[in-house]
């Protein structure tokens, strides 16, 4: 059985501040699955997107994690993230929002294998 959104996400939030990377909720999804999207905003006027992996990605004897994909491979600007993130929410309106800022560009997220 997978966590709860909410109890991922304040965890997720909860590991960033212990390594000093600020974050914060700007979207609440629904508490018990909503997707969930992860901004980390370089500071630099570009952020990368992560989104959920896709189920194929998961294994069986696995079922609990919460594997992520970067939306790109670099950087995008700013105004491209947040163009993404409004169709997500369009399509998804139970999907979360957690916003990072690290220059360094740290995410403290399980990718999904390529």
């Amino acid at each position: 059985m997978r966590l709860k959104s909410s109890i991922w996400v304040a965890a997720y939030l909860r590991r960033c501040q212990g390594e000093g990377v600020f974050g914060a909720v700007r979207r609440r999804g629904a508490e018990e699955a909503g997707a969930v999207f992860v901004k980390v905003s370089l500071l630099d006027g570009n952020a990368m997107l992560y989104a959920p992996a896709p189920q194929t990605v998961y294994e069986d004897g696995r079922p609990v994690d919460r594997f992520f994909v970067p939306v790109a491979p670099q950087p995008l600007p700013e105004h491209t993230v947040e163009e993404r993130l409004t169709k997500e929410i369009r399509f998804d309106p139970d999907a979360w929002i957690v916003e990072t800022e690290d220059r360094a560009g740290r995410h403290f997220l399980e990718l999904a294998r390529a």
